[in-house]
């Protein structure tokens, strides 16, 4: 029987490997952002995020601001899948996602930028100034 992944901590990240091949189901909009992955994640995003698209084209990226709503470009991520996710030390969520998308939120100095929750008590939150907290309600693993 196999071991489920679980993130994974590095000196300056943590990779979250789990949400590797999940999908986004759903997206809602208030005063922030909620990408529902798969039925156990779930990605929210507080602060001004930026929207890549690797093309040919090469345009720049996408500003989404989630306190004014202004995050159409957004919608076509349901249904992408995530090739990797990486919670930086610094703060930073790097999203990637299948199609050549790519979502990254950088820290705030005065609020929460993003948080990630998902099963078994993961939580991972961009603090205030640039710092990443993280926890789970799993017991102490060996790395």
């Amino acid at each position: 029987m196999s071991t489920p992944e679980i993130p994974r901590e590095h000196a300056d990240r943590w990779e979250l490997h789990p949400l590797r091949g999940v999908r986004v189901t759903r997206i809602t909009v208030d005063d922030r952002i909620v990408l529902a992955l798969g039925p156990d994640w779930e990605v929210v995003l507080e602060a001004p995020a930026a929207l890549s698209y690797e093309t040919a084209d090469a345009l720049p990226p996408v500003r989404l601001h989630p306190e004014s709503q202004d995050v159409a470009e957004a919608l076509p991520l349901v249904g992408a899948r995530v090739l990797s996710a990486t919670a930086s030390t610094s703060g930073t969520l790097s999203l990637v996602f299948d199609a050549g998308r790519h979502l990254t939120c950088p820290p705030d100095p005065s609020f929460e930028a993003w948080q990630v929750t998902g099963p078994s008590g993961w939580r991972f939150v961009a603090l205030p100034g640039g710092e990443l907290a993280a926890w789970s309600g799993l017991a102490t693993e060996e790395s």
